[in-house]
């Protein structure tokens, strides 16, 4: 299959699954025990691509580690704006089968409705999951190309929403005063005022990213070590 048919097949099935995003709360941040931090670290090794996914579950009160796996395999489609998800998804359901608890909620380092069809990997990945997602990205996605995003106050917990033809996509957010903020988007089966409430709650001191994503981050470098035999 060329990369043109890739995008075809791959937008097609994007279209099917719109209608299926739902933005309201499944559950409450009171609700939660447990949250899943999702991410994946990518090398080339004789021309092939490869990846490690890490999924680590947090617990929700006490930030403690409950649980890490990890999966690492061979990259089978390659990079395509908008379409990340078809990369990333079968490496991150096959590290899921090795979780020994259910997640009440995924964090995903990356997008969810922020994205031109609302199909981020957060969104994408929990028609497979059957669970809550959220996508919270160091990194700003124009979802249409020409968008930009307001600074929120520097005070923690500000934000200014992504506003895209009148519709909010996601939403900037300062999870500690003074330092540069993270972009929060709704997964599925959540808000997302819920979503950043739980994001504001899974922080610690150390980053300006919340402890499950900056764990599987770190994770996934450090297994990637592991792999590639270096320091």
């Amino acid at each position: 299959m060329t990369e043109k048919e890739m995008q075809e097949n791959f937008l097609k099935i994007q279209n099917s699954y719109i209608s299926k995003i739902d933005c309201s709360d499944s559950l409450t941040a009171d609700s939660i025990n447990t949250v899943a931090g999702v991410d994946l670290a990518y090398w080339n090794e004789n021309g092939s691509e490869y990846a490690v996914c890490c999924i680590v579950l947090i617990d929700f009160h006490t930030h403690e580690v409950i649980e890490r796996k990890h999966f690492n395999g061979r990259i089978e489609v390659p990079y395509m704006p908008g379409f990340l998800s078809f990369r990333e998804l079968p490496l991150i359901m096959e590290t899921v089968k090795f979780l020994v608890n259910k997640p009440d909620i995924y964090m995903f380092d990356g997008n969810g409705y922020l994205h031109p069809r609302h199909m981020g990997i957060a969104t994408y990945a929990s028609f497979f999951l059957n669970t809550p997602t959220i996508g919270v990205a160091k990194t700003y996605f124009r979802a249409d190309k020409k968008t930009d995003y307001t600074e929120p106050d520097s005070q923690s917990g500000s934000f200014t929403d992504i506003v895209i033809d009148g519709e909010v996509y996601g939403r900037v957010l300062r999870t500690h005063s003074g330092v540069k903020p993270v972009f929060v988007s709704v997964g599925n089966y959540i808000s997302l005022d819920t979503a950043c409430k739980i994001t504001m709650s899974m922080m610690g001191k150390e980053s300006h990213i919340p402890i499950p994503t900056r764990t599987a981050d770190l994770d996934t470098h450090e297994e990637r070590r592991k792999i590639l035999g270096t320091n």
